[in-house]
């Protein structure tokens, strides 16, 4: 194995890896909820347990994927998408009371489901670096625009302080399909 790609190709069997007893966790997690005969306490247990395992799964996606850019084994299933329904997935995701969304979209080529969790992994980003209850997001086209952005956070949602995961990979896989970030008077500009 070339020693530039040994260690994106040991971090995607790590991941593959860790995928089997995170389904158990969260098979069993799920079972218990169904039978609906869990007490107070227990029964929020299971479902902390549930989300947390939920957590753990889209952190290995994340993780998996920039392995793959890394190792030069990332093909991204393009598709047409507009960016306004990026940006509302966005909000579905985080809740519609924590992401404000407006504007006009236009349509765009990428792998959309990468894509939709790299714009709400950057909303994300700015909610918690910033210590904001809610952020906006503005589409202009191919652009989305998350604010606010404090100059705290900006290295942070930039992927350039390694300190959320989520960040760093959407900001690999936007400049991996070619768009761009940059952070301009508090504003995060996501130009895909």
């Amino acid at each position: 194995m070339a020693e530039d790609t040994a260690f994106p190709r040991l971090v995607s069997l790590a991941c593959h890896d860790l995928r089997t007893p995170l389904a158990t966790v969260s098979g069993f997690a799920k079972t218990l909820t169904r039978t609906g005969a869990l007490a107070e306490p227990h029964d929020r247990y299971v479902a902390m347990i549930e989300a947390a395992a939920g957590q753990m799964a889209e952190l290995l996606d994340e993780l998996g994927l920039v392995a793959r850019i890394e190792a030069g084994r990332y093909e991204p299933a393009l598709r047409d998408t507009n960016t306004l329904e990026l940006a509302r997935a966005v909000a579905d995701d985080l809740g519609e009371d924590r992401v404000a969304v407006s504007g006009t979209g236009s349509v765009v080529k990428v792998d959309v489901d990468a894509a939709k969790r790299a714009v709400a992994a950057l909303a994300q980003s700015a909610l918690r670096h910033g210590g904001f209850e809610e952020v906006t997001v503005a589409v202009d086209g191919r652009e989305l625009r998350i604010a606010p952005i404090t100059d705290a956070s900006r290295p942070v949602v930039l992927g350039e302080d390694l300190r959320d995961l989520g960040a760093a990979a959407a900001g690999i896989l936007i400049h991996t399909l070619g768009g761009s970030l940059a952070v301009d008077e508090g504003t995060l500009l996501i130009r895909l």
